[in-house]
């Protein structure tokens, strides 16, 4: 099975390349935790989404690490890879978002994957959920993994979290938001349609680690094409997302699942969060959930 990594993102709230900030008691990062868990799953291909100029980077310290233990390849978001009617503003500095990313990877995987953000600690539990599903009788291999709202938010300012929808397991629909702590209540506001409202501490979100088959990749290549034609007076600014072009696939005839995991997610938005995390892994590692030393197990 694969596993689809996406680490091209700036981390500009975060300060910096975040996904190779050390979170470990040797140095590991979120994302060596990830493919860990993942390996333990049995998954036995990585794919990282980067960006061309951070492959050394990524190379010499991730990927030498990973190397001995599972097969590694890597892909690059690159601005340019859009429908060639598309004029690109200068004002634009960063990729195009989370289904362009997806894309970038259509012949890199050959069945079947798993997709994770780089810099969301998700937790054993939900890479063995989402191997069970993925190697279950479902015809369409499509699903999000379920996290309750209070347990991914942060108190350092807002997160970007898919709100979910769910009925009998199955995904009704996904509303790409920013979370905020407001009052003591979890305020949303819609990436899409800019309405606000209140989501409960116990509603599902999805922090994108998503399971498709490969017909996902046919489907975002025309769904870019409509995309840019909706947003060619913004293009600035605006974001080709896999939340919502997932909520999409359903809208289309495909079944996507919501799965529940016990996992505990932690994750590094914003630099205050750091320490949180360093001490949420350093309890993990205390427990024996993780080996001290991760790859010299």
């Amino acid at each position: 099975m694969e596993l689809l990594i996406m680490a091209a993102g700036m981390g500009s709230r975060f300060g910096g390349l975040k996904q190779i900030e050390p979170v470990g008691p040797n140095g590991e990062f979120i994302i060596d935790y990830s493919i860990y868990d993942a390996k333990r799953a049995g998954f036995d291909k990585v794919v990282f989404i980067i960006k061309e100029e951070n492959y050394e980077v990524f190379k010499e310290t991730i990927g030498k690490r990973v190397e001995p233990h599972m097969k590694v390849d890597y892909v690059f978001q690159k601005m340019e890879d859009i429908p060639e009617f598309v004029n690109i503003p200068e004002t634009r500095v960063k990729p195009w978002g989370t289904a362009q990313a997806i894309l970038e990877a259509k012949d890199k995987m050959s069945g079947p994957f798993l997709v994770i953000n780089a810099d969301d600690f998700y937790g054993r539990d939900a890479f063995f959920v989402a191997r069970d599903f993925l190697e279950s009788s479902a015809k369409d291999k499509y699903s999000t993994v379920g996290y309750k709202a209070k347990n991914t938010m942060t108190e350092n300012g807002s997160v970007k979290r898919g709100v979910v929808k769910a009925k009998d397991g199955l995904l009704v629909s996904i509303d790409e938001c920013i979370l905020e702590y407001q009052d003591g209540k979890i305020m949303a506001e819609s990436i899409e349609t800019g309405k606000k409202y209140e989501v409960d501490k116990e509603d599902l979100v999805s922090m994108n680690m998503l399971t498709f088959d490969l017909s996902i990749f046919p489907f975002l290549e025309k769904r870019m094409v409509e995309f840019f034609k909706e947003n060619e007076n913004n293009l600035d600014k605006c974001e080709y997302l896999i939340p919502m072009e997932l909520e999409r696939t359903i809208e289309s005839g495909k079944e996507a699942r919501v799965l529940d995991t016990k996992a505990e997610w932690y994750g590094v938005t914003y630099r205050e969060d750091l320490e949180y995390v360093k001490k949420s892994i350093k309890d993990l590692v205390d427990k024996n959930e993780y080996p001290n030393k991760l790859w010299e197990e």
